[in-house]
């Protein structure tokens, strides 16, 4: 799943060039429409020609609403970055431009929008001096398409260019643990409230306990959308729209976060490593009040200068300077270590810089210049050797420790160290012991995918005992990023079945609470039906016939079915069933009359039941072919007596 998110200059064309590519208007409000400018978030989706259908953001260009355009711009997995070629590259070019390069958003598509009102030697021109103001950015390199939304002029190779961005972009990870930056709240009447967002680092459901930060809400997740689309599963990396139960829209705001109960424990001290822009008109001092975007959230933060890179750190951080800072938030705010995060001056408004957080849970304020605070924020900035190590089993999947070790790079002291790491935090999940592990996050998703996959199974098949393991091994193997082969998936399911996820019965798999029911209607023609069998017990209904007296439309094979795998019936033939307790009593007959004489025929067998050589026939070949019996000529005798 991919988002792309517009950005660029006010008035250069962004949300004309979203409705002429998707054919929605992105602009939601009546006085948007109505100026023609957009003032808040706007939300499309693209279907591109390979088939893939991407979520799009559009962000508002003006300099008074760039802080709503960061509430949406931060999810994105590549920008749609418009240039107007009447206009060239103006204020918000630049600034929008910078803010992607903070967010280090890797993939983008250039759009020259506008170009069929200028001669081909200006768009030469404004190709040349795009090419120069994205040099060095995350942009650098990026296509340039010129396009027209009026005319349609370029939109096929615009459409290509940022499949193949996409392509490129890797795929978002699910490390178990769903977040949901909340960047829209609205209500539905019969619904209730509603919230959307970028999904990132693990999947929802329908049906999840969730809770909402910072405030602590506790909801359920009724419904899910993607794309006014309704699904059960919502995978990391989609726009999502969640319809909440047990809360009320007026208690929702943009900026919360909607996660799994306990997941995240929101903050009012963060540490970070922040970048501050070059051309930034002020040096950024100790204690300077910032505004501090993460996510979708916006909040106003006090910046303690802690430590800084060349040049050297003095009461101020200067243009074009890194250093690590402490965030005293005025307000709390959910946040996880990596994410990125956005800094702009409150008045007058202006961004001044951007970073990730290092640190989302400091146990204290830190003393400014101290080269231990310093050491330690730049390990936890390079990742520790056990977050290093679990990183690498989230790539593998199911794997031995060793092979996770040599992926990671660790050994010695640093694999020593990361085995301390991970068994002190209990982040790691045992399938065979050492010779087979996982991350607990990815285990985490295991369990969820296996129960999402079972309820679905049994929705849909209520009157089977369970689903066959390998129906369940294929579909597992697709939400998978690594290779389940039958030794992973066996260790899985011996391990879901030692928690109790699953109850494992030969051949096929169900949940602990799934029993097969029948209504009291179905019940009727069950009774009625072994009504039938008990009165003729050696001449029974075929199959055929059995499935049309319990029901019409699939439902009679379903009951036979779930009568078969309930072993109230026994099938011997393709065309021949009996009563399990009748077979159990024929077999035993059969039995005894071999140890008196040694032998017997079909039809003695026919005789001795005072039935048809039909059904006589069906039962001696099924011992046959379970060993009971061995056919010599025109008799049987009794092969063993197991």
């Amino acid at each position: 799943m991919h988002v792309i998110g517009t950005a660029g200059h006010v008035d250069h064309g962004k949300s004309t060039l979203v409705e002429a590519l998707t054919g929605i208007n992105p602009d939601r409000l009546k006085e948007e429409r109505e100026r023609q400018m957009t003032i808040d978030l706007g939300f499309a989706w693209l279907d591109l020609p390979g088939g893939e259908t991407v979520g799009v953001i559009d962000v508002p260009g003006h300099r008074d609403f760039i802080e709503n355009m960061l509430a949406g711009v931060g999810g994105i997995d590549a920008a749609l970055f418009v240039v107007a070629a009447d206009e060239g590259v103006m204020p918000q070019t630049r600034e929008h431009l910078a803010i992607l390069d903070l967010l280090q958003i890797q993939g983008g598509v250039l759009a020259l929008t506008k170009s069929d009102l200028v001669e081909a030697e200006w768009l030469e021109l404004v190709k040349a001096d795009l090419a120069t103001v994205v040099q060095g950015t995350a942009l650098a390199g990026a296509p340039m398409v010129p396009v027209s939304a009026r005319t349609g002029a370029g939109l096929p190779e615009l459409k290509a260019a940022l499949e193949a961005c996409l392509a490129a972009c890797p795929s978002r990870p699910d490390l178990g643990r769903p977040r949901l930056p909340v960047d829209r709240v609205f209500t539905i009447a019969g619904f209730g409230a509603v919230v959307t967002g970028t999904l990132s680092d693990g999947s929802l459901a329908v049906g999840d306990e969730v809770e909402l930060l910072p405030d602590g809400l506790a909801a359920r997740i009724r419904g899910l959308q993607t794309h006014k689309t309704k699904i059960e599963r919502a995978a990391p990396g989609s726009r999502v729209a969640a319809n909440l139960a047990g809360v009320d829209v007026a208690q929702l705001r943009r900026g919360m976060v909607v996660a799994r109960p306990g997941a995240l424990k929101p903050t009012t001290l963060v540490d970070v490593h922040f970048r501050h822009l070059a051309d930034a008109e002020l040096p950024l001092k100790h204690n300077a009040e910032v505004k501090f975007f993460v996510g979708a959230a916006e909040v106003l933060a006090t910046a303690r200068i802690l430590g800084g890179e060349a040049p050297p750190l003095g009461e101020a951080l200067p243009p074009g300077a890194s250093g690590w800072l402490q965030l005293a938030l005025a307000e709390p705010v959910a946040v996880s270590k990596g994410d990125r995060f956005i800094l702009r001056r409150p008045s007058p408004g202006a961004t001044i810089g951007g970073g990730v957080v290092v640190d989302a849970h400091p146990a204290a304020r830190h003393r400014r210049r101290d080269p231990d605070v310093i050491a330690r924020l730049e390990t936890l900035a390079r990742g520790t050797p056990g977050e290093r190590l679990l990183q690498s089993l989230e790539a593998l999947g199911p794997a031995s420790l060793a092979d996770g070790l040599r992926k990671a790079g660790l050994d010695g002291e640093q694999a020593a160290e990361a085995m301390n790491e991970i068994r002190a935090d209990a982040s790691l999940a045992e399938l065979e012991g050492e010779a087979l592990v996982m991350s607990r996050a990815a285990w985490a998703r295991v369990e969820a995918d296996l129960q999402v996959a079972l309820a679905a199974y049994h929705v849909a098949h209520p009157l089977r005992a369970g689903m066959p393991r390998e129906e369940l091994k294929s579909r597992l193997g697709q939400e998978f990023a690594w290779p389940l082969t039958p030794k992973v998936f066996n260790a899985l399911m011996a391990r879901a079945n030692e928690r109790e996820l699953l109850v494992a019965a030969g051949a096929s798999v169900r949940l602990p609470t799934h029993q097969v029911r029948f209504a009291p209607a179905q019940q009727a023609l069950v009774d009625r039906l072994l009504a039938i069998f008990r009165r003729e017990p050696y001449n029974t209904p075929s199959p055929k016939d059995c499935a049309a007296q319990l029901g019409a439309g699939g439902q009679g094979e379903a009951m036979l079915g779930a009568l078969l795998e309930q072993g109230m019936l026994f099938q011997v033939s393709p065309d021949v069933l009996f009563l399990a307790e009748t077979y159990q009593a024929m077999v035993e007959r059969i039995k005894t009359q071999l140890r008196a004489n040694g032998k017997i025929t079909v039809a003695e067998v026919r005789d001795l039941f005072s039935t048809s050589r039909k059904y006589a026939l069906a039962l001696m070949e099924h011992l046959d072919a379970q060993g009971v019996t061995k056919r010599m000529g025109d008799e049987r005798v009794l092969k063993r007596e197991s």
